[in-house]
């Protein structure tokens, strides 16, 4: 009788729980596992166009929600929300993400949207507007009576992306207007420019200089210095081209044009007079060099040029290298998997290709090397040995105010499964005295190049297997019945798991 008054207890106990009444008693009912709580990490005060890594954490169900797809998303003091794209939780139901601020003011509120438990929480940051550079370039020579290229550029600070939007300015010395432009995004990240074709009337010095009219609150005004451009009657011979912002840390192109583009000879580059090239071939009329400024400051780059007739001419820039670049991040993801984390170990079975995407701060191009028995192609990783491991090595050179960065990954390769090259009829029926082929002629092997051998395990009277003089592997129903049929391919240690392959059959008139 005890065991029906333990039942009505129970009863009773969930009656008094169903109708909002906790009952208190001899009867203790266990508690549910704490569920972790979600979280969001990473977001803070900075200037607009600076990304942020957001770290997510979401928990569906008191277990980790692997797989799930988070999005990050700020809520400003207007109300207007700024949100990020999904991306799926790894199997601790974290996942992480950039976010970068496109508009500068409070923010409030944060939340993690998911689809089994989104999260919010209060917040007060600002996004503040960014400080910028303006550049105005222009050869350092130029012919009376022909027309010459001023172009300006302005940069938002790094590691700021922001493109400035509003006009640029360009005056005399004494500052008085020679043109007003409407700035178009680009050349680079975080960068708008404006050009416009300047006829000197006479020969001698010419000086300009350029500022930026923010159109929003946005972006910090700037002024550029001052640019010189010697007028001739015959014009300039060589002119020198640069990024208008250098970073150190960051490699930089220089580019020396000299004209007529048929002269034959090579040019040198020099910082504050020092050379920092060898002699640079002039091939149509361009020579190039990649430099990486190795420290802050006013520097002076110079590009002289000889002719194989002796001819000669020189140039020079003054500009500022800006202070050390921010390093680029790269994230590496797999396809169908959570994003992989530098130094971070990961184990991919033999024989299998992953194919990853991979974005950077900078937006430069990832490269992918591979050291060990992996192989690389493209953005795309296949291990071709199932023993030791490899280490994945992705590069970025950097660029827009970011120094490159490698980052390290190490695969730990695992012994793979093995497949027939050509997949044997499924399970099914056969009719009576009729044979099915379950290897064709040379396929009687494994994608690890292992023979597989065939044995009936049940049902021997009612089938049979064939082997015709071609190296095939046939079955052939020989009596109504069932049967069952095994193959079987030795492993190789360390590199393929043993192949075990059954199939039914079922013999029919």
């Amino acid at each position: 009788m005890d065991r029906p008054s333990r039942l009505r207890t129970l009863r009773t106990a969930a009656a008094g729980l169903a109708g909002g009444t906790l009952l208190l008693g001899s009867i203790a009912l266990a508690a549910a596992p704490a569920a972790q709580a979600a979280s969001i990490t990473g977001f803070g005060s900075g200037p607009i166009g600076v990304p942020q890594q957001i770290t997510m954490s979401d928990i569906c169900g008191g277990g980790a929600g692997g797989g799930t797809l988070l999005s990050f998303s700020a809520t400003y003091s207007d109300g207007v929300v700024s949100t990020t794209n999904p991306v799926s939780a790894d199997s601790s139901g974290s996942a992480t993400t950039f976010w970068t601020p496109t508009r500068i003011g409070t923010i409030t509120q944060v939340s993690v949207g998911s689809s089994c438990a989104p999260f919010t929480q209060g917040t007060s940051f600002a996004i503040s507007p960014v400080q910028t550079f303006t550049t105005i370039t222009a050869p350092n020579t130029a012919q009376v009576g022909v027309a010459t290229k001023i172009q300006v550029v302005v940069t938002s600070a790094s590691p700021s992306t922001y493109t400035p939007t509003g006009t640029t300015t360009v005056t005399d010395p004494s500052g008085a207007v020679i043109t007003t432009m409407g700035l178009t995004a680009g050349p680079g990240k975080g960068q708008a420019y404006a050009y416009y074709w300047w006829t000197p009337t006479g020969p001698g010095s010419y000086i300009i200089q350029a500022r930026y009219n923010p159109a929003t609150g946005n972006a910090l005004t700037s002024g550029s210095a001052q640019d010189i451009i010697q007028a001739t009657a015959s014009g300039g011979t060589i002119s020198l081209f640069h990024p208008p912002v250098m970073y150190v840390g960051a490699a930089t192109t220089l580019t020396a044009n000299v004209v007529p583009n048929t002269v034959q000879g090579s040019v040198g580059f020099t910082i504050n007079g020092q050379p920092i090239s060898a002699s640079i071939p002039i091939v149509n009329g361009q020579a190039t060099f990649v430099w990486t400024p190795q420290a802050p400051g006013p520097v002076r780059i110079g590009a002289s040029y000889t002719t194989n007739q002796g001819g000669s001419g020189s140039t020079f820039d003054d500009v500022v290298i800006q202070a050390p670049a921010k390093t680029d991040s790269i994230t590496l993801t797999p396809a169908g998997q959570g994003t992989w984390a530098p130094n971070g170990s990961y184990p991919v079975s033999n024989g299998t290709t992953l194919n990853f995407s991979a974005t950077t701060l900078s937006g430069a191009a990832v490269t992918l090397t591979d050291t060990g028995p992996c192989t690389i192609s493209g953005l795309s990783l296949t291990a071709t040995q199932g023993s030791g491991g490899c280490i994945l090595t992705a590069a970025s050179p950097g660029g827009n105010g970011y120094a490159g960065i490698q980052q390290t990954y190490t695969i730990q390769l695992v012994p793979g499964t093995q497949i027939p090259r050509v997949v044997p009829r499924q399970s099914g029926s056969i009719k009576l005295g009729k044979k099915i082929t379950l290897e064709g002629p040379g396929n009687n092997d494994t994608n690890a190049g292992q023979n597989m051998s065939w044995r009936v395990t049940s049902g021997k009277a009612n089938c049979k297997l064939r082997f015709p003089a071609n190296g095939s592997v046939r079955i052939e129903g020989v009596r109504v019945g069932s049967c069952n049929v095994r193959a079987t391919a030795p492993g190789i240690p360390g590199q393929w798991n043993n192949l075990v392959l059954n199939r039914s059959y079922n013999v029919k008139r």
